[in-house]
């Protein structure tokens, strides 16, 4: 038996067969939870033990830190794209 909000979820994500979108939304919502714990609680911790101004030293540390990771991760989706639009033509 089915309850309301399983009709809700079903009909706005209908099951496909798609593995390789899955795997990629898979992965983007493990990056995405990763960083949110990351910066949220990490810094949170930062903030309730230490004060406000290492919580924001603690900020501009990560933000640092995950720069060149977002630099990366952005050159690498251009060259897909890139060699995506190269392979239609």
């Amino acid at each position: 038996m089915l309850t309301g909000l399983s009709v809700v979820w079903r009909l706005c994500n209908p099951m496909t067969r798609d593995l390789r979108k899955y795997a990629r939304q898979t992965n983007t919502r493990l990056l995405v939870g990763f960083m949110l714990l990351l910066f949220l609680v990490g810094d949170g911790l930062i903030y309730a033990f230490y004060g406000r101004e290492s919580a924001i030293m603690g900020l501009i540390c990560l933000a640092a830190g995950t720069a060149p990771l977002l630099l990366i991760g952005l050159v690498l989706w251009g060259t897909e794209w890139v060699v995506k639009r190269a392979n239609r033509e």
